[in-house]
């Protein structure tokens, strides 16, 4: 502990004016769970409420954009599962197409559309583990429950599609690793009935409910300067009342072919978090049933892009050309031209880029990743101060981040 003189902050009035005051040193993490992963808050506290806090990121950091350099474009696919580890099936859309376009590279209207199914079942994955997580912050356990029990029939679809449930790698740079199958679509499809009661339950517990909404209700107020000076992005944004979606104002992956509703918030408290996630996932259920009733015939890949994707297995085993062309691929990388990209997409979390320089061949010169979490956690030293103690759970909670993308 240390003596300070009178604070503005959190004061009740009991002390007289130049009265000297306590405020205690609190570590808060990385190892707990308030903090959703191995995030460290250093703060100091007068009594119950927050006077400072810093943030102290880097405990989970692996060098992903170094060890980007020093593999293929596609070996690092897999990596990219590692980001936001909620969504990976978005993290690798956003990565393949900021390669493709330093290609040149247009893929099919087919892998366009498998792509945004995939994006929209990895977003609503997300939300649904940020939705009911939150609930139990603030002290809801059923929600949790509903939440996860449709969780785990997402993974189950997504072990159908890649053969994996959690780190997927499905895409490829130029396409996706295979196609869907009419009967993986059917089961999309009825899942998706489902889980529409089961969003409607979550709202009918959470939304009206008492304790619920005082502990959320102008809490964590993120003003609409403030959400634009730190760069927020996604839903934390769009809760502050900034009309802001990159599938819908620079469109990718043919996003501009689908009707959706962009949810707002009006206060940009950690209630309007809740709100705008809530609908999300019902909007991101109409764009996946949209993209299914309108999916194309063709190809899931480019077929011209013959120096940037795999052949087909069976030509592989029978023509010598693309047995040669597939060898070629796996030791020394899809053949991308010199020159430098950069492109994001609207990832669960927020705006995920990447920034690509190429020098020509099969590897990355540089690659740079703007991560949505890092940027959101960015805001914590001016947001916390004046709260209680026990609104650091509901606030960051509010976040919805990732340490996997916030410390890559």
């Amino acid at each position: 502990m240390s003596e300070v003189k009178e604070i503005s902050i959190g004061d009740t009035g009991a002390r007289a004016a130049g009265e000297k005051a306590e405020r205690m040193m609190l570590n808060v993490g990385p190892s707990h769970p308030t903090t959703h992963g191995v995030l460290r808050l250093k703060m100091e506290l007068d009594g119950d409420i927050m006077t400072k806090v810093d943030p102290v990121v880097g405990y989970l950091h692996r060098g992903d954009e170094k060890i980007a350099e020093n593999m293929t474009y596609n070996q690092f696919v897999p990596y990219t599962d590692r980001l936001d580890y909620l969504a990976p099936l978005a993290n690798n859309m956003a990565y393949a197409i900021a390669v493709e376009k330093l290609a040149g590279v247009e893929v099919p209207a087919r892998c366009q559309a498998i792509r945004v199914i995939s994006a929209e079942l990895a977003r609503i994955s997300s939300h649904l583990l940020g939705l009911g997580v939150f609930g139990m912050d603030t002290g809801a356990w059923t929600p949790f429950m509903y939440c996860f029990t449709e969780r785990e029939k997402l993974f189950d679809l997504f072990e159908e599609l890649t053969g994996a449930r959690f780190t997927t790698s499905y895409t490829r740079i130029g396409g996706v690793t295979r196609d869907v199958k009419p009967e993986w679509l059917e089961k999309v499809l009825q899942f998706l009935k489902e889980f529409k009661r089961t969003v409607d339950e979550v709202d009918a517990l959470l939304t009206r409910n008492r304790i619920f909404y005082d502990r959320c209700v102008d809490v964590g107020i993120i003003t609409k300067e403030k959400a634009l000076d730190y760069g927020l992005t996604g839903a934390n944004l769009r809760a502050s009342g900034i009309d802001w979606d990159l599938r819908r104002d620079k469109p990718y992956s043919g996003y501009e072919q689908y009707d959706f509703d962009i949810p707002l918030g009006s206060k940009g408290d950690c209630y309007d978090r809740f709100l705008v996630r809530l609908e999300e996932v019902r909007q991101s259920a109409n764009i996946v049933e949209q993209a299914i009733a309108n999916l194309p015939d063709g190809l899931w890949y480019a077929e011209d892009a013959k120096k940037i994707y795999a052949p087909q297995k069976d030509k592989i085993m029978t023509s010598m050309e693309e047995l040669i062309q597939n060898f070629m691929l796996v030791t020394q990388g899809p053949q991308i031209p010199e020159g430098e990209v950069y492109f994001e997409a609207e990832n669960p979390k927020g705006a995920l880029g990447f920034y690509v320089v190429s020098k020509g061949g099969g590897v990355p010169y540089r690659l740079k990743i703007r991560a949505p979490s890092f940027c959101n956690l960015s805001i914590l030293p001016d947001l916390l101060p004046g709260h209680m103690f026990t609104d650091v759970t509901t606030i960051l909670g509010s976040l919805d981040f990732v340490m996997g993308e916030c410390d890559r």
